[in-house]
Parts: C-alpha cells; structure tokens; sequence
C-alpha cells in the first residue's frame, strides 16, 4: 500500500519513513499513551525486534485481523510481510489490565485474537469487524470505538497507576511504594500484575531499560555505555549488560546497532 494513501494518519505524526504515533482523543489519554500506524513498503518482507516497554497493544494487522499484545518480558522477533498496514491502541503501563478487565499477567509475552480474549465485547462492540481484510482506515476507527467503550465500562485502579508513576524512579523500593499508595505488599504486588502484567520489581526492570532505549534513540546517538548506565540508574555498567542482554538478547552496544540502522 502506497504511504499516500493513509490519509487517516495526521500529517504531523510521521516518526520515520513507515512508523507514525499520534496522541489519543483527550477522554482515552489517562490509560492509552498513543496511536500508531505502521506499513511495510512493498517489495521486501521486514524483520523487527520488538523490546519490552511495559505496555499492552491492542492492534489491527492487515491480512491478520485484531488481537492485544501483552506485555513483553524478552524480545519478541517478528516478520511482517511486505505491503501490510497496521494500526494500534498502546496502553500506557499499568493500563491495559483495567481497559481490557481481566489480569493482564494472562497475556503475558502472548499475542491473542481479541475475539478469543474478550468474546462478551466482541458481541457487544464491533469487535468482529476487526476482520483480515478490513479496510484500514475504518479498522483504525473501529479499534478506537472498541477501547472507548472497554474504558467507559472499566473500573479504574488509581493506587496502581500512582505506583507505576513511583517506579519509574529506579532508587524507589517496592515496600515503599505500596505503604505510599496505601496497600499491603501482596495487595500491591497482586494489583501490579493485574494492571501491568509484571510484579513491580519488573515492571521497575522495565521501565528503566526503556529510559536507556530511547537515550539510543535520542538524535545525538548512543553516550558512554558508563554515562548512560548512570543517568538512567543501573549501578554500574556491567548491571547495563546484564539487564540490555536478558531484555533485548543483545549486548548495549549491539542494541545501539541495530537501534541507528533501522
């Protein structure tokens, strides 16, 4: 599909030649951080490596249909085929599990159908129109449709969503959290996975590598790997490594890499 025909995607939300993120109507922005838009060129198949960033999906894929994207503990390679056009619903971390009402550590490191994950909503909202052969734009407007009404029926879980707030804080410690946001450390625990699909240590785990993604991601490129593993709070370089490679299967220079190639 040629890129001048998504004429749904605002003109200003191109991050990259293939890739746009956009914000959401302002009544979905305290549980969804973006919309999104992707396509393949024609003419080659793309390989991606998807990283754990402590978010869900919920995403419509031509030649595919919908479903949701659980939280990633690991990386994720995936093989798009050439031409194909997507479109999602991003989740901000400790979201998803309250949007989609059920405990989000369910579809952990999973990808489902959402007529499979939620069948009452599938009835109820037009979920089964979220069909392979959809048309693109209107797929994109009816996945929008789909989480204004999940959210208009959800039951929100503000303590939670406060703790995530804390943890992005790397010196922050769990036990602390949890008195500060009123819980007991196994309601806070056992809520934590509910809305974010992760037990806060690692949601914490995968907060802060994110921080060092998008430092490779930054327009001045990659700083020391002893610099970066400072600012974004690993105790030293060598915790970097160890957590850059069981997050992405790559070493921190590696992942620079491949980050500034694509």
């Amino acid at each position: 599909m040629a890129m001048g025909s998504l004429t749904w995607v605002p003109s200003g939300a191109w991050l990259a030649p293939c890739y746009a993120e956009w914000a959401p109507p302002a009544a979905l922005r305290g549980v969804v951080a973006c919309l999104w838009a992707a396509v393949v060129p024609e003419g080659a198949d793309r390989v991606s490596l998807v990283l754990p960033d402590a978010c869900s999906d919920l995403i419509w894929e031509q030649g595919v249909g919908g479903y949701v994207a659980g939280p990633d503990t690991g990386p994720v390679r995936t093989v798009t085929r050439a031409g194909t056009v997507m479109a999602g619903i991003r989740f901000r971390p400790s979201a998803g599990g309250q949007v989609l009402g059920l405990p989000l550590s369910e579809v952990r490191d999973q990808r489902v159908p959402l007529a499979d994950l939620l069948p009452s909503a599938a009835k109820r909202l037009p979920a089964k129109r979220l069909t392979a052969t959809a048309d693109p734009a209107a797929a994109a407007a009816r996945a929008l449709d789909i989480v204004g009404g999940l959210v208009a029926d959800g039951v929100p879980d503000p303590a939670v969503a406060r703790a995530a707030a804390l943890l992005r804080d790397p010196s922050a410690r769990a036990e602390a959290v949890a008195a500060e946001v009123g819980l007991s450390e196994r309601q806070f625990r056992r809520r934590c996975q509910a809305a974010s699909g992760y037990g806060p240590k690692t949601l914490q785990r995968v907060l802060r590598f994110q921080r060092f993604v998008r430092m490779l991601d930054a327009p001045a490129g990659p700083p020391d790997l002893a610099e970066a593993a400072a600012r974004v709070g690993y105790a030293d370089q060598a915790h970097l490594t160890r957590d850059c490679s069981a997050l992405s299967g790559l070493t921190p220079v590696a992942l620079a890499r491949v980050r500034r190639s694509a």
